[in-house]
């Protein structure tokens, strides 16, 4: 049995590596051991609760700060990764924790699977840190799961040797379809369906989300039989606009932020999505939504080009526009609805598990040749 050692530390990498978890739980030739970082406390553990996952170890967070963080994650994650005989550390995405853990294991000699790699905008401040962190693990990680061709294409332009990338599609679907069969959800709201609405990045923090608040308030007002869901992110520097410019509307509805099963309630009822989640961008085509993306940019553009989403920008003017321009061409927004979803079928926890397995095994052929 193959010792590989799971890295999580937000609510989106739990989502991304929970259907792996159990798929190398089930393989029969691995024994995935979970590690925690502390990140997103609560909403970090009802996550792990809602894909019945129960970590082998949990961190206590240390410090406020990022720099506090890092050096204390850094510290608790070599101690464990000295304590055990590890085939692999397996980290997902580009957060701070993915990082640590990924460069603790670099430092062990430990080989490093990167779920979700290639992702660019080639903009080390947009999104910030995220893209200089990704950047940062591909140059350790031994294994590349690539979600999109085009993530794969990335790192070839990078000089990353084409035997260390595989496409394999994203685990997100995989998560998606996981918690669909297992709590049975299905659409509860007839016709059009609510305008879901998420905005937090910390790159549109300012007039920037003021701007995108505006839009959805013109939007509101001109269609008051239009309900608008936005759960809002518990930062004062979000919730204060937020609230400020929305919280008069009748039809705008703000809640708390939603854990995963009501987001993907959410997501199964929506009309529209408008969001500057990357994590959305991938999720809102498996149920056929449309989606404006509420950035400049995305690393997620394989969602533009299939034409399931659109980049609407952060200007009030341009939002409102693309806003009525679905409203009111039904034939453009149908195009949207059945673009289908670029970034996996499902299946891609499966593929990653048959492919380390025959990467692991091989390695631990020349191991015992040698």
């Amino acid at each position: 049995m193959q010792d590989i050692l799971i890295v999580s530390g937000t609510r989106p990498e739990i989502i991304k590596l929970a259907p792996l978890y159990h798929c190398l739980c089930a393989c029969g030739w691995a024994r995935p051991h979970w590690l925690h970082t502390g990140q997103h406390g609560e909403m970090a553990r009802q996550m792990l609760e809602c894909f019945d996952i129960l970590p082998d170890v949990t961190l206590e967070r240390g410090g406020d700060g990022l720099c506090e963080f890092s050096t204390s994650c850094r510290t608790h994650i070599d101690r464990v990764m000295a304590d055990g005989s590890w085939a692999l550390v397996l980290v997902q995405g580009d957060t701070e924790s993915t990082f640590i853990g990924a460069l603790c294991g670099y430092y062990r000699h430990i080989p490093v699977a990167h779920i979700e790699a290639g992702l660019r905008t080639y903009d080390l401040q947009r999104p910030f840190p995220e893209e200089g962190l990704r950047q940062m693990v591909s140059r350790i990680a031994s294994f590349h799961f690539a979600p999109t061709a085009r993530a794969a294409q990335a790192l070839r332009e990078e000089a990353i040797p084409e035997e260390r990338i595989s496409v394999t599609g994203n685990t997100v679907i995989d998560a998606q379809h996981w918690i669909v069969r297992r709590h049975q959800l299905r659409r509860r709201r007839e016709g059009r369906g609510h305008l879901l609405v998420t905005a937090h990045r910390r790159e549109n923090w300012g007039s920037d989300l003021r701007e995108i608040c505006y839009a959805i308030a013109d939007v509101a007002s001109r269609h008051p039989e239009l309900e608008v869901l936005f759960p809002v992110h518990l930062n004062p520097v979000v919730s204060q606009p937020v609230h400020a410019i929305l919280g008069g509307l009748s039809n705008v509805h703000l809640s708390p932020p939603l854990d995963y099963l009501q987001m993907q309630q959410a997501l199964l009822d929506a009309w529209l999505v408008l969001t500057d989640s990357g994590g959305l961008q991938e999720e809102a085509p498996t149920f056929g939504v449309p989606l404006l993306v509420l950035r400049t940019e995305t690393e997620r553009p394989e969602a533009i080009e299939a034409g399931c989403a659109r980049l609407a920008g952060t200007r009030r003017g341009t939002i409102v526009q693309q806003i009525e321009a679905l409203w009111s061409n039904a034939d453009a927004y149908r195009a949207m609805a059945h673009a289908g979803n670029p970034f996996g079928n499902g299946t891609a926890s499966v593929r990653v598990t048959d492919l380390l397995k025959g990467a692991l095994a091989g390695k631990e052929r020349l191991r015992e040749a040698g």
